[in-house]
């Protein structure tokens, strides 16, 4: 044993410290007034008699311009017949297409339900231990992701491996590696792109509402890429729907306030607000543009994350603000 004791350093004018008489902390720190807006904006739902009234409005409009149309085709007709079957080609031409654009928000729709059908599976099976429907789960994962080119080896390695894996949860696990890692690699980049280009646009972009449409869009954009990463393509309507989705995710987390994934961001936001206000703004907007995507990867996710860990805010804003700097 040591007979060492302890050494205490005084420092001179320690006894007149006063920690009372510190100043207080900038109550102007940087809050991320776009992304705060855009966040609820993609939230607001309007009550039952407001979306009644809306989608009356919505449908008396449109059997108007139906009745007028045809009113005009038909009187075309009469005039000059060649004028009026083109006016009816063109017509038909334009229900085509509509038809076409309502079957492809329905196929978005469609791989939404697919997805969210499979991480209950998932989380159904490892809960359980039913190696049985973990099985049948990782093969549907095996098909949703077969023809993609990047995921042709990842499919040929779990096709080797899984057959060695007797329980559910270890079945789980190694289809999460193996599969999800390049996938989780993707949407990171387009997260880490998003809360850059967020960034750049709230610092540089002086009017008020235009800096708050541009996160909007960029978020709209990156949570749609993320979808479509992970099997979820989506449309229009697909998309706004996801949105809400994810926001009502950070919603029941808590995720929307500021917590300690994101103290450096505000830190870094709050020293840059000392040169630039709207620098300042900026990078709080970056951040939680990032936060916003990782709830998008849980929500598009088909396996929870369990073995791999799940993105940092921190981490991303890290990797998206170097991006800025990087000359390549």
């Amino acid at each position: 044993m040591s007979d060492r004791k302890p050494v205490l350093i005084e420092l001179e004018g320690a006894e007149s410290i006063d920690p009372g008489a510190a100043e207080p902390p900038p109550d102007d720190l940087p809050e991320g007034r776009a992304m705060q807006m855009a966040l609820r904006a993609g939230r607001t739902r309007l009550p039952l008699w407001a979306r009644l009234g809306w989608s009356a409005l919505a449908g008396f409009i449109t059997l108007i311009a139906s009745v007028a149309a045809w009113d005009f085709v038909t009187d075309l007709v009469a005039r000059n017949l060649i004028l009026g079957y083109l006016a009816l080609a063109l017509l038909g031409i334009i229900l085509l297409a509509a038809v076409l654009i309502s079957l492809h928000e329905w196929m978005g729709f469609r791989r939404l339900r697919r997805i969210d059908q499979l991480r209950d599976r998932a989380s159904d099976a490892r809960t359980r231990d039913d190696t049985a429907g973990a099985r049948q789960t990782v093969a549907a994962l095996t098909a949703l992701y077969a023809s993609r080119p990047e995921m042709r080896w990842p499919c040929e390695r779990l096709s080797e491996t899984a057959p060695d894996q007797v329980d559910a949860a270890g079945l789980l696990d190694l289809t999460e590696a193996t599969l999800m890692a390049t996938l989780d690699t993707e949407a990171r980049r387009e997260v880490e792109a998003a809360a850059r280009q967020v960034a750049l646009l709230t610092a540089v972009i002086p009017l008020a509402l235009v800096d708050v449409l541009a996160a909007l869009l960029t978020n709209l954009r990156m949570i749609r890429r993320i979808a479509e990463i992970y099997g979820g393509r989506t449309g229009t309507l697909g998309n706004i729907r996801l949105m809400r989705g994810v926001i009502a995710h950070l919603i029941a987390t808590g995720a929307v306030a500021v917590g300690e994934d994101m103290l450096g961001s505000v830190a870094s936001g709050s020293v840059l607000s000392k040169l630039s206000r709207r620098f300042g703004e900026g990078v709080v907007n970056g951040a939680l543009t990032a936060r916003l995507g990782i709830a998008a990867m849980d929500i598009c996710r088909p396996l929870p994350f369990t073995t791999l860990p799940r993105p940092r805010t921190s981490a991303v804003m890290s990797r998206a603000v170097s991006g800025l700097f990087d000359k390549g």
